[in-house]
């Protein structure tokens, strides 16, 4: 899988448009479509909205979020339950593998026992990114 952060050209994978398809969001996050539709069941916050033949229909706003749960899941190595956590909802049922209460980059500090605006979570993201195209391509 192609990874956009990785990419000598992320403007080509990222067009500017209101909407991407999943298989457009897949590429250019860099993880499989079954994998969006997987962390569309666990995170309530992450649900974008279906076209009139069904098909996932993406936003810039739910590309983001997709990026910093990437990033949670991925290089924070949280579990599914501390991103929940992390951007303050929680689900029925609780995750399986966790850090015994702990989350990563917080030490000594409880799950859940920060919450996180997830408006202010996607101004960081979008800050972030816009930083990296400014850094890598003089943007």
């Amino acid at each position: 899988m192609h990874d956009a952060y990785k990419s000598p050209q992320p403007l080509k994978l990222f067009p500017e448009k209101l909407f991407y398809k999943i298989g457009e969001v897949s590429r250019i996050v860099g993880v499989e479509s079954y994998v969006l539709r997987y962390w569309e069941t666990e995170f309530p916050f992450l649900n974008p909205r279906k076209s009139k033949a069904g098909q996932r229909v993406y936003t810039k706003t739910d590309i983001d979020l997709i990026v910093q749960i990437k990033h949670l899941l991925y290089e924070e190595k949280y579990t599914i339950d501390g991103v929940r956590r992390k951007f303050g909802t929680h689900a029925e049922q609780p995750d399986a593998v966790g850090h015994a209460g702990m989350e990563p980059g917080n030490p000594g500090l409880k799950a859940g026992a920060e919450k996180v605006n997830t408006e202010d979570v996607l101004k960081m993201v979008k800050s972030k990114l816009k930083d990296l195209l400014n850094h890598h391509f003089g943007a």
